[in-house]
């Protein structure tokens, strides 16, 4: 499952049009439904009545036996509602008698919009629930990114009606995101690296970052991160992750433990609509060429062999940070030889559209990168941007973008 394209999914489904959020939602699930290219095949859409401390059915959809369109659901007789609350997205067995006599046996559930408190307990606006034949943690991160998504819709409506930017914020802004980015050119031990970010608004969400690790210069920490949305909320976003992995780095934290805590940090500080995407990975003066990476939901950086031209993805290893505060990251590795080189980007590049909203995409970008190999980082960066702009020219789509390349120059 691709998070970040079924973000995107689900976030142009609710971009259109709507006379309302209801009207949005109802949609939303419904067009999951029945797309068939998911394996939703049922939804429901409970609604938090704050009056009557219950939980009542909004909608229905799919293939599921109907409820009752008056039923509903007391918040203090079913917990379930709480642990929603702090842990966005469950899976467990029904207890409902009404429910299970409708074949619902195991439900899964995760919430959507503002957090409303009551009786000193929160509770989210609406809990959607979804049914599949095979409720796994795929389709619990599944469900994540659609609460995220649909979220952030809701969100960005709300704002967008009473909002206003001003000019000076955003020059601020800007400057503040640009003194935090590292110089494009790096080089360490026997490795080159260059990297560039190129924002669509004048901030955005992406960022990278070489982190030094420790005191003896012989680690070196590599991060590209990618903030959901755009503009100065995206910017906030990628700072403060920025920010806390510099800090991070000066601990000499493993990865596993930073990623976990990177989540949990992301989840607690940012609001239900927030997620960020992030490649971490650590290059050290080992001969062997170790490199070290976990991958939270990121675009598969590409690492290419240069005595046998091995293309290999380094895929994600854990799911974004933020929806799901409790969610696991592994740590995978490979081994850099001389003149191997490795890319790594922001879906900017690859969803970067021409006049027809075809999609550059990641095969024209793989081949591209191939040819370019033997060249230096800074020419295989400049090399894949000058591409990207040419193909976009006359394209009205368009994201954050940004590329790092690391080589192995010895």
């Amino acid at each position: 499952m691709d998070q970040k394209k079924l973000f995107k999914t689900v976030e142009e489904i609710a971009s259109r049009g709507y006379a309302s959020e209801k009207e949005m939602l109802f949609s939303v699930i419904d067009q999951l439904v029945k797309n068939e290219n998911t394996v939703f095949k049922g939804g429901r859409v409970w609604k938090l009545e704050p009056e009557a401390l219950s939980y009542y059915l909004f909608f229905q959809t799919g293939d599921v036996e109907r409820i009752s369109e008056d039923f509903s659901l007391k918040i203090n007789e079913y917990p379930m509602f709480s642990d929603i609350a702090k842990e966005r997205t469950v899976v467990n067995s029904e207890t409902n008698h009404v429910l299970r006599s409708k074949g619902i046996l195991k439900y899964s559930a995760t919430g959507v919009g503002d957090k409303i408190k009551l009786d000193g307990q929160y509770y989210y606006e609406f809990v959607l629930a979804l049914n599949t034949d095979v409720i796994d943690e795929d389709f619990k991160t599944a469900l994540n990114i659609i609460a995220t998504a649909i979220t952030s819709r809701i969100k960005q409506k709300r704002y967008s009606q009473s909002a206003k930017s001003l000019k000076a914020d955003i020059d601020k802004a800007r400057e503040l995101q640009k003194s935090i980015l590292p110089e494009h050119e790096y080089r360490f031990h026997n490795y080159e690296i260059f990297g560039v970010t190129l924002p669509a608004e004048i901030v955005g969400g992406d960022f990278f970052d070489y982190l030094e690790i420790g005191d003896d210069e012989n680690r070196l920490g590599v991060v590209v991160g990618d903030a959901a949305s755009k503009g100065v909320s995206a910017a906030a976003e990628a700072m403060y992750v920025a920010g806390a992995l510099r800090m991070a780095s000066n601990f000499e934290i493993k990865i596993y433990p930073l990623m976990k805590r990177m989540n949990q940090l992301v989840n607690k500080i940012f609001e239900d609509d927030k997620f960020t995407s992030l490649f971490y990975g650590e290059l050290s003066n080992d001969m062997g060429g170790l490199f070290l990476y976990a991958n939270a939901g990121h675009n598969a950086p590409v690492f290419l062999k240069a005595a046998s031209d091995e293309m290999t993805l380094l895929n994600p290893t854990g799911p974004v940070l933020g929806p799901a505060p409790l969610a696991k990251y592994t740590v995978e590795n490979i081994n850099f030889a001389p003149n191997d080189i490795m890319l790594i980007y922001s879906d900017g590049v690859t969803e970067s559209a021409d006049s027809e909203f075809i999609p550059y995409g990641e095969e024209r970008l793989y081949s591209l990168f191939r040819n370019l190999k033997t060249k230096s980082s800074k020419e295989v960066v400049y090399g894949i941007l000058d591409d990207v702009v040419k193909f976009t020219k006359s394209g009205l789509y368009s994201d954050d973008k940004t590329l790092v390349v690391i080589k192995r120059v010895n």
